[in-house]
């Protein structure tokens, strides 16, 4: 691609039941928005020979998902009761199932195992709660795993449980108030050590989640609770024994306990949102609860529409801190002293306002996860340790990435601890199958950052050009970034002398690049998706992840996916609202630039944005630039005519549209906003831009 790219820049209660709700985005993140990633990233059972039951279906020793290496965080990860965090089956053999003869068979075994539900299971009788012994991961391989009419029972020490990526519900049985019922998704009496994280819980007789009698170290995150009375209650006892972490959760249309907590030593509440829809049948009651002699802090959450949004008994603590109250009436109480999280665990908080946007693209199963190679031709990936205060191997990024062999033949992780890392980074071509990856709690907490733009003049003389300002470049095949924040913090308004603005946060010219729970922030050309040349493939999926800018920030003529995401658009240097968000180059031949389930949002003036324009980059006429929004909520900053013309090339010209997407940015079809027909639509789906390709870690 020739440098400077010449382009302009810019500048009362619930009265009558419904059988079902329609719940925002289809959901599928994945965040985790904050997981921090194992290094181990799906080895398991090394020693185990693969086999299958063609009467049950059941594979043992059968592909790992990824997230099967992952860890608590929270009060799941502390060290008590003698159970050292929770990780749940990952010593233990991975069995795929899909026949709840080989679910039950397996979570109740003896054994560790990590059971992975690849189909959905319907209980049989209804209601029926299957009795998870302690040691177990039971995670749904993408979205395929449900169980459906029923859930799981974990009692009296049972420890060590992860529940991951499911979908549990309807087992519902037409009575709202249902005290025959006793028809739970997840309950637990007196366990302890449990993750119930990115699960779909809807529609059950009677809660979705109970935490009973003395159960403790439990971390619920990252969850969809929608459709239900009694959602999420905690306590039944008069001990003061549990212990409970619950953040980036999203409650939608939940009548009562979201959650109620009873009785709790130590109940930590963070960035969780509450969503109580104006018109709809189902009313809430009330929100957070703290109960009886319970300590809780609760933490830059975000109560849209909520009645008595927070509510604490005489007896009970409540300490608010940083939370958002919109469209709520009634109770909203704090008081008493409670405990200082940080002194359990290490966490970091998400801002309050994004709580929503968040939440609402990360929150659910996650179609990211998948199966591993098998046993005999998969090894452990060799970790590299980079930490700024000398307690890792290398002290730079770029240190450990000079430091992968040349043509390595397997995957190198970069384990980057938290910290701002002030360079440039580059991944060359001859390094393939490389993750860098945050080691810390969030994304936030592992930064990438540098300030070249296209302008800034290089040591050796000229300039860096548009491609050259990239903060990270990434030539390299297979590569795979998680958990950390890329950032190019070019400062223009110091800079108006210079000839060039446009700074790269992240450039890739590469295929099969996966892009895990990140951050990427710029202003102007944030994110370049390219290709290491005109006729070579260059596959992106970006998922679970945050780009920001203004100005044409996701760009290139790379064949890219942008799924469960939040697309954030930011004023100018001079406090101006305008902008682009995509300007793909893509080749007649491929697929350009996806964006799938998505939000976009930003605190811009309304009608200020075009999605798109069509960049025929250096005039080529050949190409064909191509960009779809789909699935996705629009804010209100998206113009009513959202696609434009570039460099005098008409956009009608090429390959804009949009399929049902919603929010105030939507708009119906017309000769200047082209929609897609739903047979047009079955073949512009993720799939259709990754081919074979299954990104998995």
């Amino acid at each position: 691609m020739s440098e400077p790219r010449g382009k302009a820049t810019a500048g009362p209660r619930h009265r009558r039941r419904r059988t079902a709700l329609t719940v925002g985005i289809p959901l599928a993140l994945t965040a985790a928005m904050t997981t921090t990633y194992g290094t181990g990233l799906g080895v398991f059972g090394e020693g185990a020979q693969q086999t299958a039951s063609a009467a049950t279906g059941a594979t043992t020793a059968a592909a790992a998902p990824a997230w099967a290496a992952d860890t608590a965080d929270g009060f799941a990860s502390v060290n008590s009761l003698g159970q050292n965090g929770t990780y749940g089956g990952r010593c233990g053999q991975t069995v795929t199932v899909k026949t709840l003869a080989d679910l039950e068979k397996y979570a109740t075994a003896e054994e560790p195992y990590v059971i992975v539900v690849a189909a959905a299971i319907t209980m049989n009788p209804v209601g029926k709660e299957i009795k998870v012994r302690s040691d177990k991961t039971i995670v749904g391989q993408g979205t395929s795993g449900q169980i459906v009419g029923g859930g799981f029972f974990l009692g009296t020490g049972v420890h060590n449980v992860i529940i991951r990526n499911l979908t549990i519900r309807d087992s519902y049985q037409g009575v709202w108030n249902d005290k025959d019922h006793d028809f739970d998704a997840v309950q637990m009496d007196g366990a302890h050590h449990v993750w119930i994280d990115h699960n779909d819980l809807r529609h059950m007789a009677d809660g979705l989640i109970d935490v009973r009698k003395d159960s403790t170290n439990v971390t619920v995150s990252w969850n969809k609770f929608s459709d239900n009375n009694k959602t999420f209650g905690i306590g039944w006892t008069e001990n003061l024994v549990t212990d409970i972490t619950i953040h980036h959760n999203w409650f939608r249309e939940t009548e009562q306990r979201n959650p109620s907590t009873d009785n709790a030593a130590h109940a930590h509440l963070y960035n969780n949102y509450l969503q109580d829809d104006p018109g709809t049948t189902i009313k809430s009651s009330y929100g957070n609860y703290s109960r009886g002699s319970t300590k809780m802090v609760l933490e830059n959450s975000y109560f849209q529409g909520m009645n008595n949004p927070v509510t604490k008994d005489a007896t009970a603590a409540i300490v608010q801190r940083g939370n958002t109250f919109s469209g709520t009436s009634g109770r909203n109480e704090s008081g008493g002293t409670a405990f200082d999280p940080k002194s359990f665990y290490a966490y970091t908080l998400d801002r309050t306002a994004d709580v929503p946007a968040l939440l609402t693209a990360g929150t659910g199963p996650r179609t990211t996860i998948g199966t591993a190679t098998t046993p005999s031709t998969r090894a452990a990936a060799a970790t590299l340790i980079v930490a700024k205060d000398g307690s890792g191997q290398f002290a730079t990024v770029q240190a450990a990435v000079d430091a992968v062999p040349a043509n390595n033949p397997s995957r190198v992780v970069i384990s980057v601890k938290p910290g701002t890392y002030r360079e440039m980074v580059k991944v060359p071509a001859n390094k393939p199958h490389v993750t860098i990856q945050g080691a810390g709690a969030s994304r936030k907490d592992t930064v990438i950052v540098f300030n070249n733009a296209a302008g800034t003049a290089k040591p050796g003389g000229g300039t860096y050009g548009t491609s050259g300002s990239a903060t990270v470049a990434v030539e390299a095949d297979d590569f795979q970034a998680r958990n950390l924040t890329i950032n190019n913090d070019f400062d223009e308004a110091r800079n108006q002398s210079l000839s060039g603005h446009q700074a790269v946060a992240l450039r890739t010219a590469a295929d099969q690049v996966l892009l895990d729970g990140i951050i990427v922030d710029g202003d102007q050309d944030t994110l370049l998706l390219d290709t290491a040349a005109k006729d070579r493939l260059g596959r992106v999926y970006v998922t679970n992840s945050y780009v920001s800018g203004n100005v044409d920030f996701v760009f290139g003529r790379a064949t890219a996916v942008i799924d469960q995401s939040v697309i954030t658009l930011k004023k100018r240097w001079d406090g101006t609202s305008a902008g682009y968000i995509t300007a793909p180059s893509t080749t007649a031949d491929r697929k350009g630039i996806l964006i799938n389930r998505s939000v976009v949002n930003g605190d811009v003036s309304a009608g200020s944005f075009f999605l798109g324009r069509n960049w025929h980059a250096g005039g080529d006429a050949t190409l064909r630039p191509q960009t779809t929004v789909r699935n996705s909520t629009l804010s209100a900053a998206v113009k009513s005519t959202p696609w434009s013309d570039m460099g005098g090339f008409s956009w009608k010209n090429d390959r804009f549209a949009e399929y049902k997407n919603t929010g105030p940015g939507s708009g119906a079809a017309s000769s200047d906003r082209p929609q897609l027909t739903d047979s047009q639509a079955t073949g512009q789906e993720v799939a259709d831009w990754l081919g074979t390709w299954n990104p998995t870690a």
